[in-house]
């Protein structure tokens, strides 16, 4: 006989090499999760009652999560009977209410939440969204929760996305949860703050860089900071007004809208392959420049393999690259990588 997963007091078989996530999902248990990869950790889970996790269901967590038996149930794959119960019976989770929904460009929105209690995460990070039927989304943090007291994420809206679809329809002051904060890619004051500072993203890879750049500024850094924000067109990008004024208080920032496309007339964007883009405009003092990543993985990654290449070191690359959701391709999913 197999092994059998205990969920809220009910027992299920496992087939074999099953994960506790597809075991659940199998048997058409509501669980949140996305990307199914182990990377979003919107699935996560806490195993109790002496339960043996699996090593590689623990990978990419912190000390302190993987100390109280909280494990990723997507890479889960018990070889014997294991009790589970969600986090949330832990504290792992906050409630939060709609406080505004702002259209950014014809597809995008700036969502506020607001958290029934301090939130603690640093712009740049990023969170797991779900519903109050378990959709579950990852977005990375636009703002400073614990300067500004409201979480701002930037949601791309798809025609038949479930979690645009949920948004759409949503009221100011509905609630939802949240989970986390993940990931590492934000910044870090340090004693010197004159090494060069690049952002890059495309889409809604801006989110994280905004926060970033918000938190830097704040903080004083004194290097050059550029911030690259690419789109096929250009009425794809947004926070331009914003960005272009932030260019003009700020002597040491510079802001650079690039787009695949233009309309042949305007001069206001640079033109052509975002990558290349990028890598021509690497600072020269790159043993100390710091390198921030966000949007589609074929270019996060693509960027940050030539970008060490051309001199950057490893450790000073951070990157947040956006995972399709397994249930819903279609719509867009951060984690970090």
């Amino acid at each position: 006989m197999g092994a059998q997963l205990t969920y809220k007091g009910k027992a299920y078989a496992l087939f074999e090499n099953e994960s506790v996530l597809d075991c659940l999902l199998r048997e058409h248990v509501p669980v949140p999760h996305s990307c199914c990869a182990g990377a979003c950790q919107s699935c996560m889970m806490q195993a109790v009652d002496g339960s043996v996790i699996p090593g590689k269901a623990q990978e990419g967590l912190k000390a302190s999560l993987t100390s109280q038996g909280f494990f990723l149930a997507c890479q889960c794959v018990p070889s014997q009977d294991m009790w589970v119960r969600d986090p949330d019976a832990a504290g792992f989770e906050t409630t939060v209410s709609v406080t505004e929904k702002r259209f950014l460009n014809a597809h995008v929105i700036a969502l506020s939440l607001t958290p029934v209690r301090p939130f603690a995460a640093r712009p740049g990070q990023y969170l797991t969204l779900m519903t109050p039927q378990n959709l579950a989304r990852s977005y990375s943090i636009a703002s400073d929760p614990e300067r500004d007291s409201v979480i701002t994420l930037h949601v791309k809206l798809f025609p038949d996305g479930a979690m645009g679809g949920w948004l759409r329809s949503a009221s100011l002051g509905d609630e939802m949860r949240v989970r986390g904060p993940y990931g590492s890619c934000f910044y870090t004051q340090e004693e010197d703050t004159t090494f060069p500072l690049v952002l890059a993203g495309t889409g809604t890879g801006l989110a994280p860089l905004y926060g970033v750049l918000k938190d830097a500024l704040a903080k004083g850094h004194e290097g050059p900071i550029h911030l690259f924000h690419g789109s096929l067109k250009a009425q794809d990008l947004y926070l331009e007004e914003e960005l272009r004024a932030l260019d003009g208080q700020h002597a040491n920032f510079t802001y650079i809208p690039c787009v695949l496309h233009t309309d042949g007339a305007s001069n206001a964007y640079t033109q052509g392959d975002f990558k290349e883009i990028v890598l021509m405009g690497l600072p020269q003092d790159k043993a100390r420049a710091r390198l921030f990543l966000c949007g589609a993985p074929d270019m996060v990654n693509a960027l940050k393999t030539k970008a060490f290449l051309a001199g950057l070191s490893s450790k000073h690359i951070f990157v947040d690259a956006f995972l399709p959701s397994r249930s819903a391709p279609e719509e867009a999913q951060q984690a970090a990588s």
